[in-house]
C-alpha cells in the first residue's frame, strides 16, 4: 500500500467539500499527483479491515485501558441511488427512513475508551447471491452472510487482536439470541435493547413467557429474567425518555452482568451514541457520499479511506479539544478566508 497517497488522499477527504474526485485531489496538488495516480490507489488492491486495523492499532495501544473499554457495532448506508447494482451496491432496508434505499451497506465495530472512539473493523455487506422472484420474475440479491454472523466474526477477531474491551453493545438489529451466547462465552459482557414483544420468564426452564412490556418494571431498575431461546440469566431494565416532540419512548435494555443496577447499564449504553456521532461525521465531514466511484473495488477503498480519515479526524478532535463539526468549520472557514484573499488579489491585479 501507498502510505504517502493513503495520507493524501484521506487528508483531501477530511480537509474537502462537494465531490471528491481523483481529478479535484490532482487539480488541489497543483498536479504534483496525477489524477490516474490517484485512480490507481484506488483500483489496484483491497484495502479491508485488516488493513485498518494495521493503521490504528498504535494509537489504540497508546489509549487503551484494561478496564472499561467497550466495542460498538453499527451499520448505515452509503447512498449511491444512480450507480448500477453490484454485489455491494444493492438494495437495503433503512429505518432511518422506512423504505428500501439503494447503496452500499457498511457495518463498523469502534473501540471506546471514555472520550477517544476509534474504527478498529468494519465489512462491507456483500449481496452476492442473485435469485429470481417467483411471482415477477425479476432479479433480486441476498447475503450470504448475515450481518449478526460479520458482527459475531468481528468480535473474534478483535478477541484476537487483543483489543481491550469489556462490553459489546448494538442496537436491536443484533440482539439475537444466538449473538448474545456468543459474547458470552468468550467472557465478554453485553448490553442490547430489545423490542417490547421479546418473550421473557423469571425462571430458566418456564412453561410460560411473557412480552417484556407485559413485565412488571419499575424504570431504572433491573430485574433477573431469561430471555427465550437463551439458556443465561440477564439483567433487565427499563428506561422511559421524551423524545424532541415532547412525546415519550421506554427503551428495554438486557445486559448479561446480573450485578449492575437499572441506572449502571442504561451509563454504560449511552456510549452507543458515539456510533451515530461516527456515522454523521463519514457523511457530513468526510465525503462518504461524495465519491462517484462506479466499479465495486474503488467503491470499497472510498469507503476504507473515509473510515480512516474518520481517525485521523477524531486524532485531531481530542488533540484540539474540539468536536469534529467545530474542527470541520474551522478547515472551511480558513478555506474561504483564502478563496477570498485571493478574489481581491485577482480584482486589484
Amino acid at each position: 500500500m501507498d502510505r504517502e497517497l493513503l495520507d493524501l488522499y484521506s487528508d483531501f477527504l477530511l480537509s474537502g467539500t462537494g465531490e471528491r474526485t481523483a481529478t479535484k485531489l490532482s487539480a488541489a496538488l497543483g498536479g504534483f499527483i496525477s489524477h490516474d495516480k490517484v485512480t490507481r490507489f484506488l483500483s489496484t488492491e483491497d484495502y479491508d479491515s485488516k488493513t485498518l486495523w494495521r493503521e490504528v492499532k498504535p494509537y489504540v495501544r497508546k489509549i487503551e485501558q484494561p478496564k472499561g473499554g467497550s466495542l460498538i457495532f453499527d451499520d448505515t448506508i452509503e447512498a449511491k441511488p444512480h450507480t448500477d447494482e453490484n454485489k455491494i451496491v444493492a438494495w437495503h432496508y433503512d429505518h432511518c427512513v422506512g423504505e428500501n434505499v439503494k447503496g452500499i451497506n457498511i457495518l463498523s465495530c469502534m473501540v471506546v475508551y471514555e472520550n477517544s472512539a476509534i474504527p478498529v473493523a468494519f465489512e462491507i455487506v456483500k449481496k452476492d447471491v442473485e435469485f429470481s422472484d417467483v411471482k415477477t420474475r425479476k432479479l433480486h440479491r441476498t447475503a450470504s452472510i448475515s450481518k449478526n454472523e460479520y458482527m459475531r466474526d468481528m468480535v473474534q477477531v478483535c478477541i484476537q487482536n487483543d483489543v481491550k474491551f469489556e462490553y459489546v453493545m448494538a442496537d436491536t438489529w443484533f440482539s439475537s439470541s444466538e449473538t448474545m451466547e456468543f459474547i458470552h462465552k468468550r467472557g465478554k459482557k453485553f448490553i442490547f435493547p430489545v423490542k417490547s414483544n421479546r418473550l421473557v420468564a423469571l425462571t430458566r426452564h418456564a412453561k410460560k413467557f411473557v412480552c417484556v412490556n407485559d413485565m412488571e418494571l419499575e424504570p431504572n431498575v433491573a430485574k433477573v429474567v431469561y430471555l427465550k431461546g437463551l439458556d443465561l440469566p440477564v439483567a433487565l431494565t427499563k428506561k422511559v425518555f421524551t423524545n424532541k416532540d415532547g412525546s415519550s419512548g421506554i427503551l428495554y435494555l438486557v445486559c448479561n452482568d446480573t450485578t449492575l443496577d437499572g441506572g449502571q447499564i442504561y451509563a454504560i449504553y449511552k456510549k452507543r451514541w458515539k456510533v451515530e456521532e461516527y456515522h454523521k461525521s463519514l457523511k457530513s465531514n468526510l465525503g462518504l457520499e461524495a465519491s462517484p466511484t462506479k466499479v465495486q473495488r474503488t467503491q470499497s477503498n472510498h469507503v476504507f479511506g473515509a473510515i480512516y480519515a474518520y481517525f485521523k479526524l477524531e486524532m485531531l478532535s481530542v488533540k484540539q479539544g474540539m468536536n469534529h463539526f467545530a474542527l470541520k468549520s474551522k478547515l472551511l472557514v480558513s478555506a474561504t478566508r483564502a478563496a477570498f484573499d485571493l478574489l481581491q488579489n485577482i480584482k486589484t491585479a
